[in-house]
């Protein structure tokens, strides 16, 4: 039964790649219709209820809970002068030097920074540089924060249709990294540049930033996804080292995942 519910759960908040089917399981999370299910989504996915801000019974919807805040102190953000955090919790699923194409493989599907970030111009930084894929599954913390301290030198976004974020929606959809809608997020640090690019999922604007100022400290909330998300970093060229050297790798928010070069 519970392998069931785990399939409805994940249906509701990675969502379909249809936009009927869509709106309906996610407008049935945000609902309070859902709230009889949150202990269920607890149990299902085994989730900590020791780190949420707020006790069960006050998650008034499934989608509620999702976006979940976590008590103060439960994460540590390291704060080694030169290090790079991850945003999320979640899964380092890939990781790399970009080729002298600027491509890098998941999945067995080829992406490009062209595509992903949408021109040749913003693409052009990243050349030979280094990226890192983060996924969220529906048992994670679904609120990202800043991998290093910054100034936001732009924000665009792109796409519009998607398709799910999970192992089979990356094996066989239309390219989700590059093809997904996307809030991109270009930061100048002392350091270098980076770009954050948060992918959402399926055919509705699934990602909402909560800090709008151009200034960002390292581990500060940036936003939240609604549903099913990827993160992908993307740094210029030597600006970072790997910590971790094997994929995929389970993380914390706030975990060290790089250094930058001096």
């Amino acid at each position: 039964m519970m392998r069931g519910f785990r399939w409805f759960f994940c249906s509701c908040v990675e969502l379909s790649n249809g936009p009927f089917l869509s709106k309906r399981l996610k407008s049935f999370a945000e609902s309070t219709y859902s709230k009889p299910f949150v202990p269920l989504f607890v149990k299902a996915f085994k989730i900590d209820l020791k780190e949420a801000s707020l006790p069960i019974k006050q998650y008034n919807s499934l989608h509620s809970f999702f976006i979940r805040e976590l008590k103060e102190g439960k994460r540590e953000v390291d704060q080694e002068g030169h290090s790079v955090v991850s945003p999320v919790d979640g899964v380092l699923a890939e990781q790399g030097e970009l080729q002298a194409d600027s491509c890098f493989e998941v999945k067995g599907q080829r992406y490009t920074i062209v595509d992903m970030l949408g021109s040749e111009q913003a693409a052009s930084f990243y050349k030979e540089g280094t990226y890192m894929v983060l996924y969220l599954s529906p048992s994670h913390y679904h609120r990202f924060h800043a991998p290093l301290s910054g100034t936001v030198l732009e924000r665009w976004k792109l796409g519009n249709t998607s398709y799910p974020v999970n192992h089979l929606g990356m094996k066989y959809g239309k390219k989700p990294l590059s093809g997904n809608f996307r809030i991109i997020s270009e930061i100048k640090s002392k350091f270098g540049t980076m770009a954050m690019v948060k992918v959402g999922a399926m055919n509705i604007n699934t990602i909402e930033l909560t800090h709008d100022s151009e200034v960002l400290k390292k581990g500060e909330e940036v936003g939240y996804f609604s549903f099913g998300s990827t993160i992908v970093l993307l740094f210029t060229k030597d600006m970072i080292a790997l910590t971790h050297q094997q994929t995929p790798k389970e993380i914390k928010m706030g975990e060290k995942i790089g250094s930058v070069s001096l």
